[in-house]
């Protein structure tokens, strides 16, 4: 038997056909889905320190699961004692499987771990029905070791779906269990 993430079966039996009725789809393709999570952090520090890109690369694969990269800086820009081609920054994209198991982790036990929570703000929507949210520190995520950080990082999410609309990205990320604020 092979194995399903219980947030893809989730969606399969009961949020694909709520989302059909409630928004009235003629089809079930046309009820949104998720189709990748982009976690990306910028680390404007790590100008002068090449080991700051290195952990937080390393930080951000136990966190997904999935092998993160650097990124690079485009252009140049003196004021920030940046050159082109320098790594200031670390992201991984999650798709399949492995996005439904960090979608699980991230609602069930990184979130509700986050000092002082409430829920997150549904600013974060683009229009075309993605959301992208920030998160304060690394360490909220159980995969991380707090005896072996050196420095808290923040780092941007963002859930990039086949919706149209806020709305309708809004009731899918809902129906998934993410805790918008009310």
């Amino acid at each position: 038997m092979k194995y399903t993430p219980r947030l893809r079966a989730k969606y399969q039996e009961e949020i694909a056909p709520n989302l059909k009725s409630k928004f009235e789809y003629s089809s079930i393709m046309q009820v949104p889905r998720i189709t990748k999570i982009c976690l990306n952090q910028g680390l404007g520090k790590a100008t002068g320190d090449k080991k700051i890109i290195d952990a937080a690369v390393d930080e951000m694969t136990m966190i997904a699961g999935q092998k993160a990269t650097s990124t690079a800086s485009v252009k140049d820009i003196s004021n920030f004692k940046l050159r082109k081609g320098v790594a200031i920054g670390a992201k991984v994209t999650l798709r399949g499987d492995r996005m439904y198991e960090f979608l699980d982790r991230l609602i069930s036990v990184s979130l509700p771990r986050t000092r002082d929570f409430r829920g997150v703000k549904s600013s974060g929507f683009d229009g075309r029905g993605n959301f992208t949210f920030g998160v304060k520190e690394q360490i909220i995520f159980p995969e991380i070791d707090l005896e072996k950080i050196k420095q808290i990082n923040g780092m941007d999410i963002t859930f990039v779906t086949t919706a149209s609309t806020n709305e309708e990205a809004k009731a899918l990320l809902e129906e998934f269990g993410f805790p918008f604020t009310k």
